[in-house]
């Protein structure tokens, strides 16, 4: 699939609570948020000023969000946490074929463990409601869950694979490619392309994702920010 409206990646979290994953946030005027519980991540339609007082009246004083942004100019008050350098990535090189085998489907009985192992890996954010995103799946070794990985960000288009992780004592078996070549024919499937989101230090990651066929398409990063108190 050609990047058909790419603007739409440049503030996927934005039109992703806008459109399809709007059921899973909040939204106050050009500013929206996922449930805290779903996810720690938060948009702005535009940088006006408008904008960012819509943001502040969403998380509230001294409240914390997440948002991604490759140039972050942030109004007086705010105050900056933390910042991850990411690398966005689309599949547009990658091949597909067979690779469902075996996977299952991964529901709200299944959240214990999921946060088990993302506790043991540390793929990114992972909450007791992000399962309602919805498209996660697994692979079990003699009933234990070994690996798994999921959708998340979606917009007209495209849809984010999201919480790539495999037990440590698993890892070199290709199961976390395994689930990611699966996941991307899963959403080809629907007419879209996948992307994700992989941060700058993890290394291996992003050498894995570019020797699968994934492309660079832009460098946003990850800015965690306090509202006003």
């Amino acid at each position: 699939m050609s990047l058909v409206s790419p603007h739409l990646l440049d503030n996927v979290v934005w039109h992703s609570l806008t459109g399809p994953r709007a059921g899973l946030g909040e939204r106050v005027g050009q500013a929206a948020r996922f449930h805290p519980d779903v996810s720690p991540f938060g948009a702005i339609e535009d940088t006006s000023a408008g904008a960012w007082a819509d943001l502040t009246a969403l998380v509230g004083a001294g409240g914390v969000t997440c948002v991604f942004a490759t140039g972050l100019d942030l109004p007086e008050g705010w105050q900056p946490l933390m910042e991850v350098p990411c690398g966005q990535l689309v599949a547009a090189r990658v091949t597909t074929g067979g690779e469902s085998d075996g996977l299952v489907d991964l529901v709200a009985g299944d959240v214990p463990e999921m946060l088990e192992l993302v506790a043991a890996t540390k793929p990114g954010p992972f909450g007791p409601r992000t399962i309602d995103f919805g498209g996660y799946v697994g692979l079990r070794d003699d009933g234990r869950l070994v690996a798994m990985a999921g959708e998340r960000l979606r917009c007209d288009g495209f849809t984010e694979i999201s919480a790539v992780c495999t037990a440590p004592d698993q890892q070199g078996r290709g199961l976390g490619t395994r689930m990611v070549r699966a996941l991307v024919e899963r959403i080809r499937a629907r007419g879209e392309e996948a992307f994700l989101h992989v941060a700058d230090s993890n290394d291996s990651a992003y050498r894995l994702y570019l020797a699968l066929g994934f492309v660079e398409r832009s460098t946003p990063v990850a800015h965690v920010i306090r509202a006003p108190s």
